[in-house]
């Protein structure tokens, strides 16, 4: 696992052990960076369920002003602090131990966010919540960007109501992994 391009191109990151974590394929992350690449420079970004913190670094390797990494594990703090380090992006990070949902709900009515990072364990269905919960804090900015990745083929099924918010900008199957790139509506 590395970073793909920008100022830290090439700095390998380290992960958790074991099952807790799993790190996006280097497929799939340059697929999404390719989606939006040319949407990142100067953006604040929320990396939520955060793990490794590879695509927050990602993202701020590319040009992005800052990062918000949020994971309820202190142990994937830890790492995304060490790996913050390694790329000397911890300048533009900040982290926060919580559950990805509470941590939303109490960003009401602060600063936005320009693109938000929705990576769950595949097997908790939080994808559905965690949209609810931005929605209702309103936290992304006008035309803002969520990524969203799964493995189920569509974890919007019966869920008309998101559209209400989102349009989905892209969307693609890499191997098992489903991606969807969703807009705000203005």
């Amino acid at each position: 696992m590395r970073i793909i391009t920008g100022s830290a191109r090439g700095a390998k990151l380290i992960s958790l052990e074991g099952e807790s974590t799993r790190p996006t394929s280097e497929r799939a992350k340059e697929a999404l960076f390719s989606m939006i690449q040319f949407e990142i420079e100067g953006r604040r970004v929320l990396d939520l369920y955060a793990g490794s913190g590879q695509l927050g670094l990602e993202a701020l390797s590319r040009g992005a002003a800052f990062c918000m990494f949020v994971d309820q594990n202190p142990e994937a703090i830890a790492i995304v602090k060490k790996n913050a380090e390694k790329t000397r992006l911890a300048d533009k990070c900040r982290t926060i131990i919580s559950d990805s949902c509470n941590y939303v709900r109490k960003c009401a009515g602060g600063d936005k966010y320009n693109i938000i990072l929705v990576d769950p364990p595949y097997a908790s269905g939080l994808i559905v919540p965690t949209l609810e919960r931005i929605i209702a804090s309103d936290i992304l900015a006008e035309g803002g960007l969520v990524f969203c990745e799964t493995d189920k083929e569509d974890p919007f099924e019966n869920r008309e109501d998101i559209f209400e918010h989102f349009s989905i900008r892209k969307n693609g199957s890499y191997g098992k992994i489903k991606m969807f790139l969703l807009e705000k509506k203005g």
